[in-house]
């Protein structure tokens, strides 16, 4: 069976190895040779993509996540039967889907009538993310929902949480994504907006995948076309 691993934090980010790590079988590296974290569903369409094949199992697409998608499927393997995307550093939680990159490689795998996962990391500032625990829960979620039915046309967003080494061990809950909007600021200066968002003050409505995450827990949405 052969699995596309793509994120949009670039190929030599730290979680797309572990992701890789959590597998736990061959799968093809087929991700941004730049960081494109953000680029939400962007394609590119007016110039050639550069593909640098680095072995048999991966390839860095100077292009989107997207592009990632569609060269894997289309091009590299033909016979790709999951799209994995992540481990994302930083939250992909209620609406962050429409501006998400990682999330949009699986949204453009489902278009194709391809199964995929997009898997993101929250960041509780000041902590660090502790990718041994990453690849640990999303072992433990891989193994969840392998089995789990998707319709064409559907794919899993997946939210891992950020907790002390400490914490009691996540628990994995189906939920509903957050349709609230993010907190937007922007410093001025002169005639220079700078963006500064307050990730950890948004609105999180109870039993929402924003709630789950911020309470500790992994947060799995299904999310259809």
């Amino acid at each position: 069976m052969t699995i596309i691993l793509t994120n949009d934090d670039g190929i030599d980010a730290p979680g797309i190895r572990a992701l890789s790590k959590a597998l736990g079988r061959e799968g093809i590296i087929v991700a941004p040779k730049e960081p494109h974290s953000g680029c939400g569903h962007r394609v590119t369409t007016q110039k050639p993509i550069h593909i640098d094949k680095r072995s048999l199992t991966e390839y860095a697409i100077d292009g989107t996540p997207a592009d990632c998608t569609r060269i894997a499927v289309k091009h590299l393997n033909k016979h790709t039967k999951w799209v994995l995307s992540g481990i994302n550093a930083g939250g992909n939680l209620g609406v962050d889907v429409y501006i998400s990159g990682t999330v949009a490689a699986v949204r453009e795998a489902a278009m194709h009538g391809i199964p995929g996962i997009a898997i993101s990391h929250w960041i509780k500032r000041p902590l660090t993310i502790n990718w041994e625990l990453a690849t640990k829960w999303t072992e433990k979620v891989l193994d969840f929902l392998w089995d789990k039915t998707l319709e064409t046309g559907s794919f899993w967003n997946v939210n891992l949480p950020h907790l002390e080494t400490s914490s009691p061990e996540p628990k994995i809950i189906f939920c509903q994504g957050s349709t609230h909007p993010l907190p937007v600021n922007y410093r001025v200066e002169g005639d220079l907006c700078y963006y500064y968002g307050e990730y950890a003050n948004r609105e999180h409505s109870k039993g929402t995948d924003v709630d789950v995450c911020f309470s500790g827990n992994i947060a799995v949405t299904l999310i259809k076309l």
